[in-house]
């Protein structure tokens, strides 16, 4: 699913200061269906990395093959393309839009692309089902838990059945019971074959994941 291959990411020089070496041959192989954890401290270039795993950024040389297709050459559209139909996003600050319901932040995914209600509706009550939250459906985030609006987040990333879910600290807004609560969906959606590659700070988050990997100094190393 992910291949990266002597992965190096340069920011150009600006002013008196030389070049900022960021990222130094990462070489990183995850198959489909393998829940993995990225771990690292702030400036360690964890972020740089998620950056290009999640096609927001490009290296500055290196191979990324993404479910077979080479994207570490590709311009911005070719790259938004990928997100759009390859990758589901999770982020610690949820991104819910508080005047939708549940079901219409589910939704409005499949509402850019072009999905009639008929279509999209099921689908997105289905996610919602898959984190235990249709129930909740006509609930605006202001009436969910901060555990629960994780998990609409979840949901609106599964929606489209997208080959990789990119989970980017998306347990560091929420409390040990919502922590908790959150990663067992995690787990339920890795018992599935869902691909998770988990990002974040917390060892024992990532103690979830079958494979762990240590991001320090911009480089990459097998965590314990």
């Amino acid at each position: 699913m992910i291949v990266l291959h002597s992965i190096q990411k340069t920011y150009p020089a600006k002013g008196l200061e030389g070049p900022l070496n960021v990222l130094h041959d990462i070489n990183l192989h995850i198959c489909p269906g393998e829940y993995a954890a990225l771990i690292g401290a702030s400036g360690s270039g964890k972020s740089t990395l998620m950056n290009i795993i999640g096609c927001l950024d490009s290296p500055t040389s290196g191979t990324y093959l993404l479910d077979g297709v080479d994207v570490s050459t590709m311009d911005a559209s070719g790259l938004c393309a990928i997100r759009r139909d390859k990758i589901g996003f999770v982020f610690q600050g949820f991104q819910l839009f508080q005047k939708l319901s549940a079901l219409e932040n589910v939704e409005f995914p499949l509402t850019l692309r072009g999905l009639p209600e008929s279509r999209r509706r099921p689908m997105a009550m289905e996610a919602l089902r898959q984190v235990d939250l249709a129930d909740r459906a006509n609930h605006r985030p202001c009436r969910l838990s901060g555990g629960q609006q994780q998990r609409v987040a979840i949901a609106r990333a599964l929606c489209y059945q997208p080959k990789l879910l990119l989970c980017d600290e998306p347990t560091g807004a929420l409390d040990p019971y919502s922590r908790d609560h959150m990663l067992s969906v995690l787990d339920n959606l890795h018992r599935d074959g869902r691909t998770i590659l988990l990002i974040t700070h917390d060892l024992a988050v990532a103690g979830r994941a079958e494979k762990r990997y240590l991001v320090s100094g911009g480089s990459l190393s097998p965590a314990p």
